[in-house]
């Protein structure tokens, strides 16, 4: 069961008490990311990200990781549209030395100068590495396609001009702003003493005193039919489709989870049976939702040969098109409800999975869900919420194609239709 500690300065906390397990995970979750930035500072979410592993007042960048490595532990970051988090995995005996290094590089990182200058060139080598993934670039591209000029639709890694010109000064701003206390959650999930908790909490993270944080207000953005072609020379043609989906507070998302399960949410689904498996067309063929505080986003992605394009486009528009009529089954939507309750239990039997899903909950929602409340959310999904979501979902007005490869000769980008 979660409780919530408010420390001394106010950071919230959200905790997990699993005492059968013997480690324990710890994640700082910041309201902050490329969702918030703008054209100048694209990147500076995510640049700040890996600063704050390159040295503290008291630590170096291999210092952090000997110590790390010293008490067999595990840490990491990862910035997404609208959060960052850090976070560090370790024996719950060293529970301490893990909140100490963790609070160290997120209050007393120095931000050096040369560690900036060296760290451009880095995130430069991860910026081509997307330009020299195509199944990678295209869903970057689909973003900028369905938010065109909406700050969701930025790349979460800046691209080369903006990281050239990231200087200290333009990070210590941002980081002065949004990281600060109002918009910081502390989750801890694992084996932990609970009475003590708080105090070596307050201990290690009372001197954070940043309150200069400004209301995060994202403005909706709207979806509208786009199209976008990046053209490469690669053997395959990547093509993603999405459609305007819903708000992560939108209670009506798992019945939107479960439409998505039954078109391309696995291997029994729809596209993977019928274009993969039957036909033969495609190695990689999947849909998933995002879900963001404003909007959200259902997408299809598939990868390949430019010549089989036209045939796979067509399979994928016939099952939209069955979708949107409602031929589907009560059966089919009760067996996708036990694989989503089945996928969910499974995804929490670790404590890092159950840190990020409390923490996460309480920034983006200010309350956390148990799993029993998870589950009688997916059991509540009948056959109408389906049929009604596929309904208002895939509504050519707002549908977005983007695509990265080589199109066959006498192919246009107009010629990719969806259903009509």
């Amino acid at each position: 069961m979660h409780k919530r500690i408010t420390l001394d300065n106010g950071i919230r906390v959200v905790t997990e008490n699993i005492s059968h397990f013997r480690s324990v995970s710890i994640g700082v979750w910041v309201g902050i990311g490329s969702a918030f930035e703008n054209l100048n500072n694209n990147g500076v979410s995510h640049f700040i990200e890996h600063i704050l592993f390159k040295g503290t007042e008291k630590r170096t960048a291999k210092d952090i990781a000997e110590e790390v490595d010293g008490i067999g532990g595990q840490i990491n970051a990862f910035t997404a549209k609208e959060y960052t988090c850090f976070y560090i995995k370790t024996l719950d005996e060293h529970i301490e030395k893990g909140l100490d290094i963790l609070s160290d590089m997120l209050i007393n990182s120095v931000f050096d100068n040369s560690e900036i200058e060296k760290e451009k060139g880095i995130i430069k080598e991860e910026i081509s590495m997307y330009e020299d993934s195509p199944e990678d670039l295209v869903h970057d591209l689909m973003y900028a396609t369905c938010f065109k000029k909406h700050p969701l639709g930025l790349p979460i890694l800046g691209n080369n001009e903006s990281i050239e010109n990231m200087t200290r000064d333009k990070l210590l701003t941002f980081f002065d702003t949004y990281y600060a206390r109002d918009n910081v959650v502390i989750s801890v999930a694992g084996s932990f003493d609970e009475k003590k908790l708080p105090h070596i909490l307050n201990k290690y993270f009372g001197d954070w005193k940043r309150t200069s944080h400004t209301k995060n207000n994202l403005v909706k953005p709207k979806v509208a039919k786009n199209s976008l072609y990046r053209e490469k020379d690669i053997e395959q043609v990547h093509i993603c489709v999405a459609f305007k989906g819903l708000s992560l507070d939108n209670e009506k998302k798992y019945a939107l989870i479960a439409l998505n399960s039954i078109l391309g949410g696995g291997m029994s689904s729809r596209l993977f049976q019928t274009v993969r498996e039957e036909s033969g067309l495609v190695y990689s063929i999947f849909s998933y939702p995002t879900f963001y505080s404003k909007t959200g986003l259902l997408s299809i992605y598939a990868g390949m040969k430019p010549c089989h394009i036209t045939e796979v486009m067509n399979l994928v528009s016939r099952e939209i098109k069955n979708l949107r009529e409602g031929k589907l089954s009560k059966g089919e939507v009760d067996k996708v409800k036990e694989q989503l309750k089945g996928n969910y239990v499974l995804g929490l039997e670790s404590t890092s999975s159950r840190m990020s899903a409390i923490g996460k909950s309480e920034l983006m929602l200010g309350k956390i869900f148990t799993p029993d409340d998870i589950i009688k959310k997916i059991d509540d999904v009948d056959l109408s919420a389906v049929m009604d979501m596929a309904e208002r979902i895939f509504n050519t007005e707002n549908i977005c194609v983007t695509v990265v490869g080589k199109l066959p000769r006498g192919l246009n980008l107009e010629d990719i239709t969806i259903y009509q």
